[in-house]
């Protein structure tokens, strides 16, 4: 069993600026890769940003320049640092784990910690 474990979320005016945090534990074998997505009210769960176990991130194109991606490979823990905060930014975001196990790839989720940005 994997838990993540987010932090980091709330309420901020437009411009402003948040850092998430997602902690990994249990049975981490080997983690292919960290994540973010994001769900709104009404609309499909996207892929907001990841990083791979090679350090290599990749943004979808509605963050890029604002957002950034690390990782504490140690602590198996992932951040995501967003600044210029947009209304449309508004949503859940989940945290996603990638972990190699035998000769497959299983997901894991975070429970999602809420994001709003509003004046």
């Amino acid at each position: 069993q994997v838990q993540l474990v987010e932090s980091g979320g709330g309420l901020v005016q437009p411009g402003g600026s948040l850092r998430l945090s997602c902690a990994a534990s249990g049975s981490i074998a080997s983690i292919n890769a960290m994540g973010w997505h994001r769900q709104a009210p009404g609309k499909q769960r996207d892929l907001v940003a990841t990083i791979t176990g090679g350090g290599y991130s990749y943004y979808a194109n509605f963050v890029k320049g604002r957002f950034t991606i690390s990782r504490d490979n140690a602590k198996s823990t992932v951040f995501l640092q967003m600044n210029s905060l947009k209304p449309e930014d508004t949503a859940v975001y989940y945290c996603n784990v990638k972990i190699r196990r035998g000769n497959g790839e299983y997901d894991y989720w975070g429970q999602g910690t809420q994001v709003t940005v509003s004046s």
